[in-house]
């Protein structure tokens, strides 16, 4: 078995690890949320469902709509680059 090297520690590293312990909060074994997150997230999820197209989407829709009836034979040829 390989034995471990005897860890290093200098000056900077010392800083630096007291000044992570100070800038990071000390978390409790036991540290429960202060409320749930289920609900906020179920309600993120519905927002996204939510889908809002603009007005100008539906007029290309239309617009691609009345020519596919009027040239139905343009039909395969936009099934082909689709």
């Amino acid at each position: 078995m390989k034995e471990q090297e005897p860890r290093i520690r200098d000056q900077g590293s010392e800083r630096l690890e007291l000044l992570l312990r100070q800038a990071l909060p000390h978390i409790e074994d036991d540290a429960d949320l202060d409320r749930d997150l289920w609900p906020a997230m179920l309600r993120r999820l519905d927002e996204r469902r939510k889908v809002h197209v603009p007005w100008f989407d539906w007029v290309l829709a239309g617009g691609l709509a009345a020519l596919l009836a009027v040239f139905p034979a343009w039909i395969p040829v936009l099934l082909y680059y689709l």
